[in-house]
């Protein structure tokens, strides 16, 4: 009778034995391998499917804006709704992550994600066509002359033209609930902000769970740089859409006299959240074949002892049980465990440091689009693909660096912590020279400019009216905007005092125009053309600002992973997955939440001409004051990242206090952190739970 192996006898064999005695691979060893690499593969799809709509969405929100006729403040809500959608399942999601099959939980999340996409398209199908506001007009003979001033009357007069004029007030209005379909897209961003919620935590905590220490930081970095190239891509999308018009298909292109430039364009902002919806489902689909839990990466001890029975020469291996999740005893855990995070010194700066950071980067990314359209004449078309082809991967490669940098020479924590908090001040003294490119303030009469050699006809701030134009009756609620030979933007052709045109649509160019002087020309001789003018410093400002942007990007994103694992390497192994839910939940409700709503509000303060929508009230903004708009927007950004600096010396000063050289904790440190941790099942020693690791690999984990 054949003597039955040991356990110790297994343990020491890196070849299992087929019946025959020969040598054969372990081949549920490479298995599992391959398992831990496939499920790398869909997390990095998930991270970019996530971030495709997220970046989208992103890249939306001035068309978002324009479409409801809605102003920026609402638009910080409407991008505030995900956060919300976080909020509400984030710590539960969080807590209860090592105890819940994590890849099944991640591909309902994707699952949500896509439906909610699918919601927000529902407006476009439920509202008619996009009225833009105008009072201009396009007739089928040439020849035809419009007279923009019309003394006597409000606006110019009617015409048999085939297309009727368009006036702002009572066009085409129906009180119907379209005002309120914005809502479709608050609630599809709060169901996409629920579906994100368990990726980050539970996969990142996965990945560190089942795979070696010196590789985890490697792996994630490679994971969170992969998905980088989701906004990357959907920045491009949202590019794309944003050049077509909102009903394309549907209506003629050449009928509409205004151009992506002119701030009243809508691109076609619902064709791109189809696409995402559809992402956000494929990527469902990979976790439902990933298992609960994986062996070890790269030790024979993957095959665990309490998981192995002998039978004969042969090993039969048998899966881990699942354990039994009782939410009273998890519940029971929640408050200790919580207590335990907070006690520790180097996490709660952490958390400080992530909300301001998290204030800062979406307040930045919820409203550059609109800073570079307002201050440096730049379409919102261009300034979308400039921010996906340029800044995003930038941004890749920065955190993929500081991935490959600690892996490479293997930084230990404090390491890590000097190379954070000095990569962050070096791109925060860049973030600094914002300030020094800007370009000249837009030119509107009655704006920001005066009617020059008029006599003004009112004393308060904005003089809409001048004696050029005092005879035309021209309504001040509305905005078509034309450009002078002076270089000077008329709110309408009627204030520009024009009193003849030619041409048809875009080309349509106004004559006789009485408050424009004309270069060497006599008054009632100069012209006009539709859309406001060209600034040209604005060509030189901008090229210097985009090249500040990505050299802080690129720095920011450099220091971003090292930042990230030093919260993985302060806390104890079996609160991973709560700190990075905590971690998350903190910059969400304090940061991700009310940065849009307030930098929204901040920005709605330095609008000078609001629009009108077509049945009364104040749409969104047409003009803003862009001195004011660059003070309160890059100051909002320095300020924050003043305070991020700060926080960084601290954290680096605590770590330091705490840790040795080699990364290893004092030894007069207060320990009670790692002796007080609690295995989730001490009656079952023999059980290895995800999420959990042996006194040997916690040790080596939370140094």
């Amino acid at each position: 009778m054949d003597r039955p192996k040991t356990t110790g006898q297994l343990k020491e064999k890196s070849m299992f034995q087929d019946s025959d005695g020969s040598a054969a691979p372990a081949k549920t060893v490479c298995h599992n391998c391959s398992k831990l690499k496939i499920f790398l593969g869909a997390l990095a799809f998930s991270f970019f499917a996530k971030g495709f709509s997220g970046s989208y969405m992103k890249s939306m929100s001035s068309q978002i804006e324009r479409r409801f006729e809605i102003s920026s403040s609402i638009v910080g809500i409407i991008d505030g709704s995900f956060e919300i959608g976080n909020l509400m399942v984030m710590v539960l999601v969080s807590y209860l992550g090592p105890r819940v099959h994590r890849p099944k939980i991640i591909s309902v999340g994707c699952l949500i994600m896509a439906v909610g996409a699918f919601l927000s398209v529902m407006p476009q199908f439920l509202m008619g066509r996009y009225n833009y506001e105008r009072i201009t007009v396009s007739v089928d003979n040439s020849s035809t002359s419009v007279s923009a001033c019309s003394p006597g009357t409000e606006g110019p007069p009617a015409t048999d033209a085939t297309e009727t004029l368009s006036t702002v007030i009572n066009a085409g209005c129906e009180k119907t609930t379209n005002s309120y379909l914005w809502l479709f897209v608050l609630v599809g961003n709060l169901l996409r902000g629920i579906g994100e919620a368990p990726i980050m935590p539970l996969g990142v905590s996965y990945i560190d769970d089942f795979s070696k220490e010196e590789n985890s930081a490697f792996y994630i970095g490679l994971v969170r740089s992969s998905g980088m190239f989701g906004p990357t891509l959907g920045f491009l999308l949202g590019s794309f859409c944003a050049s077509l018009w909102v009903d394309v298909g549907v209506m003629d292109i050449d009928a509409i006299s205004i151009n992506p430039k002119d701030i009243r364009w809508v691109g076609a902002w619902w064709l791109g959240l189809l696409i995402c919806g559809a992402v956000n489902f494929i990527a469902s689909l990979p976790f439902w074949f990933l298992p609960y839990s994986l062996p070890k990466e790269g030790e024979d001890e993957n095959l665990k002892i309490s998981h192995l029975s002998v039978q004969g020469d042969l090993c039969k291996i048998d899966p881990p049980a699942q354990p039994q999740l009782k939410f009273s005893e998890a519940a029971k855990d929640f408050l200790p465990a919580l207590r335990k995070l907070f006690g520790n010194p180097v996490f709660v700066v952490f958390i400080f440091l992530t909300i301001l950071q998290y204030n800062s980067l979406v307040g930045i990314i919820t409203y550059e689009t609109k800073f570079m359209e307002q201050q440096f004449n730049v379409s919102v078309a261009k300034a979308i693909f400039l921010i996906g082809v340029i800044l995003l991967p930038v941004t890749i490669l920065g955190m993929f660096l500081g991935g490959f940098l600690i892996k490479k020479f293997k930084l230990h924590i404090t390491e890590m912590a000097k190379f954070a908090c000095i990569t962050f001040i070096v791109a925060y003294l860049l973030n600094l020279l914002y300030f020094t490119c800007s370009c000249e303030v837009l030119q509107v009469a009655g704006l920001t400019a005066p009617y020059s050699g008029m006599k003004q006809l009112s004393s308060s701030k904005h003089i809409y009216m001048a004696s050029c134009n005092a005879e035309c009756s021209c309504k001040v609620d509305q905005w078509d905007p034309v450009c002078g030979d002076n270089g000077i933007t008329y709110m309408t052709a009627c204030f520009a005092g024009c009193k003849s045109s030619s041409g048809t649509g875009r080309n349509m160019v106004f004559h006789n125009c009485s408050c424009v002087e004309g270069q060497g020309l006599g008054l009632g001789n100069s012209s006009a053309v539709l859309g406001q003018c060209q600034r040209e410093s604005c060509t030189k400002a901008f090229p210097y600002f985009l090249a500040l942007q990505t050299a802080c990007a690129f720095i920011l994103a450099l220091g971003g992973t090292p930042t990230y694992m030093i919260m993985f390497r302060s806390v104890s192994p079996d609160l991973k997955s709560f700190a990075v839910g905590i971690e998350t939940l903190g910059g969400r409700i304090l940061g991700g939440l009310p940065a849009p709503i307030y930098f929204g509000a901040l920005i709605d303060e330095t609008c000078l001409k609001w629009g009108t929508k077509s049945c009364g009230g104040s749409g969104s903004c047409r003009v803003y004051d862009t001195k004011e708009f660059r003070n309160v927007y890059l100051g909002l950004i320095a300020g924050l990242r003043a305070g991020c600096c700060l926080l960084y010396i601290v954290l680096s000063a605590l770590i330091m206090k705490r840790f040795k050289p080699d990364g290893k904790e004092m030894t007069d440190s207060k320990n009670a952190e790692r002796s007080t941790s609690k295995e989730p099942d001490t009656a079952n020693k023999g059980e290895i739970l995800p999420g959990s690791r042996t006194s040997e690999e916690s040790e080596e984990t939370y140094m």
